[in-house]
């Protein structure tokens, strides 16, 4: 039986995961996380670890203009009511924190304790930075109970000759959370975490420790790795595919999808060199169709594409194929986003039929606006077929 352990989803993609819903389920707004109830929570845990924390002030300050704030404002403004409530010595209040943690999770299943931590890596990113060694201890008893990912850049950024040595130590780390933090927390473009912008100008010191956990036991550490250099590929892309093709020699499975996530990016790219470690080359003697129905449609409905592909070659081909929608922006611009469509083998003198439904939604993080939208075919990062629409 496989262990709790080898999961492959951390509390902060349940995170992500939850805050997804509440935008398409009339639920609780992912901010109201941290509301009144979570300030009594907070309280009671760190109270419970020293008497020399002030609770009843902390309630008091920590609740005032609680709900005026969106989500990073409300993890801010609960970092500094513990500031404020806490012993004015740091060592004595890292220590107090520190004891304060629940139990170090053994799963990766369970966020009831780990997001209410948020606001303790918030601390001590905003007041441990002059403590190297003490705010390390504490980050590595957090991370096993959330994540220090976001705590510890401004340590990247101060001291990255000591923090890199420590890092690389601690890839040998027995908790996989500590393994997975040793990748996360030096990425250089986190999610939601400030940029690492002396890592994106020279990214060498991450690949050592990239280099010893490319082949971890657990799935979302390797998934880490993958995604760091799916960062790096950004600003070096040249590096991270030499990279990817020295790993690629002796590569087993786990380390095969490892290397199929990093170059994510630069396959939706087109990136000739990317594709070819992993098997898609140019396309030759293929014939490619792309249509549209219907050919106009609404905001909020379906477009349904249908893409004809011929072999005309005496040999099959590993075919990744991929659509590029050019969204019509403000001010009459244009932005392109490649979408994943269907990866195969097509055999010599075969010819396939494919079809997908794409949404014309408004979400969150893109407006639509009306106007012809420009559909392209890319097989193997080549532009093949294209066609169009009117979105009303």
């Amino acid at each position: 039986m496989r262990r709790a352990l080898d999961c492959k989803v951390t509390a902060l993609s349940h995170l992500f995961f939850m805050m997804k819903q509440a935008e398409e389920k009339p639920r609780k707004a992912f901010k109201d996380w941290f509301d009144r109830d979570a300030v009594h929570l907070l309280a009671d845990q760190i109270s419970s670890a020293s008497t020399e924390f002030d609770r009843k002030r902390f309630l008091r300050i920590a609740a005032k203009g609680l709900g005026d704030l969106e989500f990073h404002g409300r993890v801010k403004h609960l970092s500094d009511a513990i500031r404020e409530c806490l012993p004015g010595d740091i060592p004595t209040s890292l220590d107090i924190l520190t004891r304060s943690l629940p139990p170090a999770q053994q799963d990766c299943e369970s966020v009831t304790d780990g997001w209410l931590q948020w606001p303790v890596g918030q601390w001590i990113a905003d007041h441990g930075l002059d403590h190297f060694e003490m705010s390390m201890t504490a980050m590595i008893e957090l991370t096993q109970r959330f994540t220090s990912e976001f705590a510890v850049r401004p340590f990247v950024e101060r001291y990255p000759d000591r923090v890199f040595p420590e890092l690389l130590r601690l890839t040998g780390h027995e908790n996989p959370h500590v393994r997975r933090w040793c990748s996360e927390g030096i990425r250089t473009r986190l999610p939601w975490g400030r940029k690492l912008h002396s890592l994106i100008e020279d990214p060498s010191p991450v690949f050592p420790i990239l280099e010893q956990l490319k082949d971890d036991s657990e799935e979302y550490v390797r998934r880490s790795v993958a995604n760091n250099l799916n960062d790096i590929a950004k600003d070096h892309p040249d590096l991270v595919i030499k990279t990817c093709r020295a790993w690629k020699k002796g590569a087993d499975e786990n380390r095969k999808r490892l290397i199929r996530h990093a170059l994510r990016t630069l396959m939706k790219d087109g990136r000739a060199d990317a594709l070819a470690i992993l098997g898609f080359h140019p396309p030759r003697n293929l014939k490619a169709t792309l249509e549209v129905d219907p050919p106009s449609i609404a905001i909020g409905e379906s477009v349904a594409l249908n893409a004809k592909i011929k072999n005309e070659g005496k040999r099959s081909t590993a075919l990744m194929i991929d659509y590029v929608v050019h969204y019509v922006r403000k001010a009459d611009k244009i932005s392109a986003k490649v979408f994943k469509w269907k990866t195969l083998k097509i055999a010599a003198g075969e010819e396939l039929e494919i079809t997908k439904q794409h949404a014309m939604k408004q979400t969150s993080v893109r407006a639509l606006y009306p106007g012809s939208h420009f559909l392209e075919l890319q097989v193997n990062g080549v532009r093949l077929a294209a066609t169009e629409f009117e979105l009303r």
